[in-house]
């Protein structure tokens, strides 16, 4: 391993730690802060714990930090009024703040090669076409999963949950925020997948 990929690990967790501190002061609503970047803290040391005997390639590390950094301006804000959705609603005349769909396609396209990742280096499937569906359908139940915890989330603190909840008046914003995490897994394999084949090959088994 380079000394410059073994130093990568560590920029980006100071990277991502710096963002959530910036991201608590003084989040929109602290109850709702927590529950967004619940995923990035519970990540973060199960990452940090198995870095060494499982490190994961460049593409997924980045990718992985991609992601928390979505989740921690979402959660300073709220979904649904973080700026750049603002500015996006009224640029193209949409009807609502629609940064939970980013958040949403997200959900599907990182976690997608994080599964791939595992899968191929543990060897759990050795066809390719078997890999791409069994990704698709890790990253569709794990979404289907969140849907059911921000449910479970609702019914338990009811009414404070809507700014968690996000859905912005939409019936169909569950089923839109599954329908997202499933393109993002299916484009995710479709235009990375050789990079990091090539990478598992270079950064792990070098």
């Amino acid at each position: 391993m380079k000394a410059s990929a073994s130093r990568d690990p560590l920029v980006l967790l100071a990277l991502c730690g710096v963002a959530l501190i910036v991201s608590g002061i003084e989040p929109h609503d602290r109850p709702t802060w927590w529950l967004e970047v619940a995923p990035v803290l519970i990540a973060a040391p199960l990452l940090v714990a198995t870095w060494k005997r499982f490190p994961l390639t460049p593409l997924t590390q980045r990718l992985l930090v991609l992601h928390a950094v979505v989740l921690i301006v979402g959660a300073h804000w709220t979904y649904a009024r973080v700026p750049l959705g603002d500015w996006v609603r009224d640029a193209f005349g949409l009807a609502r703040n629609h940064y939970d769909r980013l958040g949403h396609f997200m959900q599907g396209f990182v976690p997608a090669l994080l599964v791939r990742e595992i899968l191929m280096r543990l060897d759990v499937v050795a066809r390719r076409g078997w890999l791409f569906v069994f990704v698709v359908a890790i990253c569709l139940a794990f979404s289907a999963l969140y849907e059911l915890l921000e449910w479970a989330t609702a019914l338990a603190i009811g009414s404070a949950a809507d700014s968690f909840l996000g859905t912005q008046g939409d019936p169909w914003d569950t089923q839109c925020d599954m329908f997202l995490a499933l393109v993002g897994a299916m484009l995710a394999q479709l235009t990375l997948a050789r990079m990091q084949e090539r990478q598992i090959d270079q950064f792990v088994r070098a």
